[in-house]
C-alpha cells in the first residue's frame, strides 16, 4: 500500500474517533443539562422557537412557573422565558387566525391563544405576591405592549383594556406598595395612552364594586394612584408620548385632550362614590382645587360635594373652602350665602386650628374685591379682633397685619380705629357709666352686625400683651398707615416654637437680673429666715399664733 494511502487511513480513522469522543462530550454534557433545571428551561425556550412540535413544552414551562407560591427558583425563570416566548411568537403572528389556515393550524393557534390567556392570568397572580411584584410588573407591561402591537389588526386600533384593568385590579387591592410606585412612575406619568386607560379601568374597576361591601384600604390605593396625576393636557399637541403606537385616526378618543379630561374626571367621580368617612372627605377636599378639578370638563359636578362638606362645619368647611370659590370663580357657581357660611367659620376654634394659616390665605382672597359692602368688610375685621383676644401669641401675629390690610383696602372701615364721641352729653354718660360695643357678636348675618359703628378696642387691649412681638405687631393700628400692606406670608407660619426660636435667638445686651441665692425650701419655712426669707407661700400660709382660750383645730 503506497504511504499516502495509509496516511489517509489514519488520518480516516483519527477523524472518526474524534467524532466519537465529540458526540459522547455532547451527550454528557445533554445530560448535564437535563440535571439543571434552569438549563433545561433554556432549552426548552430554544426548542419552541425553532419548531412547532415543541410547543407542547409551553404547557410544561407554565407549570412549572406556576409554582412560584413554593419558592422554587426556576419558576421565575420559567416566567421571563415565557414572556420571550409569547413575544417572539407575537411578533411572528402565529397567535393569528390568518385565513387560508388549514384546520390542523388552526387548533394550533387557538391552542397557543388558549396557553397566551393562561399565561396573563399566572402574571396576574404573580402580581399579587410581595417578592415578585416588581418583576410580574415588567412582565405584564413587556407582554401588555406586544400584545396591543401584534395580536389585533393593524389597520383598526386596538388596546388591551381588559388585560390593563387586570392589572390595575391587583395594584389598587394589594398592599405592595413598591409596585403601585413603579406602575405609577414607569408608566402612568410617561405614556399618555396608560394613562387614559388607567383611568377608565379604576371607573370600571369602582362601579363594579358592592358599595355595601368596599374593602378597607380600597380609596388608600386608588386615592394614592390618582392623586399623584397632576399634568392634565391641555390640547392634542401634549399627547405625544404613547407605550404602544398611537391611533392613526387623528378623531380617535385617545388623541383628544378633552377626551383624557374626561377619563380623569369619571375616574374622581367613580373615587368620590365610595367615599365613606370623614377622613377620606378631608383627603379629597385638600387637593379637589388643584389635583382633582382640573380634569373636570364640568367641575359643577363636583359642586353637590362641596357644598355638601362646606355646610358641615368646622375644619370641613374650612378645607372645603377653596373648592367652593373654585366653583364660584371659575363656574359662576351661585351661592348666595357663600359669605354668610364664611363669617359663621369664625367661631372659637378658628384661630386655635391647624389649618389656620390655609384659612387666612383663602379669606385674604375672599376679602379681597375692593367692591364688597364695608358693613360686610367690618363684621370679618370685627369678629377676629375679639376672638384674637383669647388667642395664641402666633395668631394674634397674624390677625393684626390682615386687619391692617383690609383697612387699607377698604379706606371706609377706618373710622373704626378711632371713634371720637362728638356729643358732650353722651360723652359724659359714657365716663360715668361706660359705653355699649354696638357690636352683635351673636348675629349670623355679617351685614347686619353693627360692626361698623363699632371700634377695635381689642387691638387696644392686645397693645398690652405679654408677648413683646405681639405688643409690638399690635401698635401698627395705631400708627400712620405709611405702608401700602404687609406681606401675609411672612406672618401665616408662626407658632409657638417659631416665637420662642426668634427670642432665643435674640443677644442678650444686658444680663437678666435672678435671684442670687436659691432656695432650699419652697413649702416650708427657711431655716434662717433673716437671710434667707420665707417664700409668698409659706408667708400666706402663716395664720399666726391662735388666741388664749380657743382650742387649736
Amino acid at each position: 500500500m503506497p504511504a499516502g494511502s495509509k496516511d489517509s487511513a489514519k488520518r480516516k480513522r483519527i477523524s472518526t474517533g474524534d467524532k466519537v469522543t465529540k458526540v459522547t462530550k455532547r451527550r454528557r454534557s445533554s445530560n448535564e443539562e437535563a440535571e439543571d433545571p434552569n438549563a433545561k428551561i433554556l432549552l426548552m425556550e430554544q426548542g419552541i422557537l425553532e419548531s412547532k412540535k415543541n410547543y407542547n413544552d409551553i404547557a410544561t414551562l407554565l407549570s412549572i412557573a406556576s409554582r412560584y407560591e413554593d419558592g422554587e427558583d426556576e419558576s421565575t425563570l420559567a416566567a421571563v422565558t415565557l414572556c420571550r416566548i409569547f413575544l417572539r411568537l407575537l411578533a411572528q403572528g402565529s397567535l393569528i387566525a390568518k385565513k387560508g389556515l388549514s384546520e390542523k393550524d388552526s387548533v394550533v393557534v387557538g391552542w397557543l391563544k388558549d396557553q397566551f390567556s393562561q399565561y396573563k392570568t399566572l402574571l396576574q397572580n404573580m402580581l399579587g405576591d410581595e417578592d415578585l411584584a416588581v418583576t410580574a410588573l415588567t412582565l405584564c407591561m413587556r407582554t401588555l405592549k406586544a400584545e396591543g402591537e401584534h395580536l389585533y389588526d393593524k389597520e383598526e386600533y386596538t388596546f388591551p383594556q381588559a388585560f390593563l384593568e387586570s392589572i390595575v385590579a391587583v395594584l389598587i387591592t394589594s398592599d405592595n406598595e413598591d409596585a403601585r410606585k413603579a406602575f405609577l412612575e414607569s408608566y402612568v406619568e410617561e405614556y399618555d395612552d396608560i394613562r387614559y386607560y388607567t383611568f377608565k379601568s379604576v371607573k370600571s374597576i369602582l362601579n363594579k364594586l358592592d358599595k355595601d361591601d368596599i374593602p378597607d384600604n380600597l380609596f388608600d390605593q386608588v386615592y394614592a394612584l390618582l392623586s399623584a396625576l397632576d399634568g392634565v393636557p391641555q390640547s392634542a399637541e401634549e399627547l405625544e408620548d404613547f407605550y404602544i403606537p398611537r391611533p392613526k385616526k387623528k378623531s380617535h378618543d385617545l388623541r383628544s385632550a378633552i377626551q383624557h379630561k374626561r377619563q380623569g374626571q369619571d375616574a374622581w367621580l367613580a373615587i368620590l362614590s365610595i367615599v365613606q368617612t370623614k377622613d377620606e372627605r378631608k383627603r379629597i377636599l385638600s387637593v379637589i382645587s388643584t389635583n382633582i378639578a382640573p380634569w373636570f370638563t364640568k367641575p359643577e359636578l363636583l359642586s353637590d360635594f362641596l357644598t355638601s362638606c362646606y355646610n358641615t362645619g368646622g375644619s370641613m368647611s374650612l378645607l372645603a373652602l377653596s373648592g367652593v370659590f373654585y366653583l364660584i370663580q371659575e363656574r359662576n357657581l351661585d351661592y348666595p350665602s357663600f359669605y354668610t357660611k364664611l363669617y359663621s367659620l369664625l367661631d372659637k376654634d378658628i384661630l386655635h386650628s391647624k389649618h389656620r394659616s390655609r384659612f387666612f390665605r383663602l379669606l385674604d382672597t375672599f376679602l379681597g374685591s375692593t367692591h364688597l359692602p364695608a358693613a360686610l368688610v367690618a363684621s370679618f375685621i370685627k369678629r377676629l379682633s375679639r376672638l384674637s383676644l383669647n388667642a395664641p401669641p402666633s395668631a394674634i401675629a397674624t390677625v393684626v397685619p390682615w386687619a391692617y390690610n383690609l383697612l387699607r383696602r377698604h379706606p371706609t372701615c377706618t373710622f373704626m380705629i378711632h371713634r371720637d364721641v362728638q356729643d358732650p352729653e353722651l360723652k359724659k354718660h359714657i365716663q360715668n357709666n361706660g359705653a355699649e360695643d354696638p357690636f352683635n357678636a351673636t348675629e349670623t348675618d355679617p351685614m347686619d352686625t353693627g360692626a361698623i359703628d363699632s371700634c377695635l378696642w381689642e387691638i387696644v387691649q392686645l397693645q398690652s400683651h405679654y408677648h413683646p412681638n405681639v405688643a409690638t405687631i399690635a401698635k401698627i393700628l395705631s400708627e400712620q398707615f405709611t405702608k401700602q400692606s404687609y406681606n401675609m406670608e411672612d406672618f401665616l407660619d408662626h407658632s409657638y416654637a417659631s416665637l420662642l426660636d426668634a427670642e432665643m435667638a435674640k443677644d442678650i445686651k444686658k444680663a437678666p437680673v435672678v435671684e442670687f441665692q436659691i432656695p432650699k425650701r419652697v413649702f416650708l419655712p427657711q431655716d434662717e429666715p433673716a437671710t434667707n426669707p420665707d417664700s409668698l407661700l409659706v408667708k400666706l400660709w402663716d395664720f399666726g399664733e391662735p388666741a388664749k382660750g380657743v382650742a387649736a383645730a
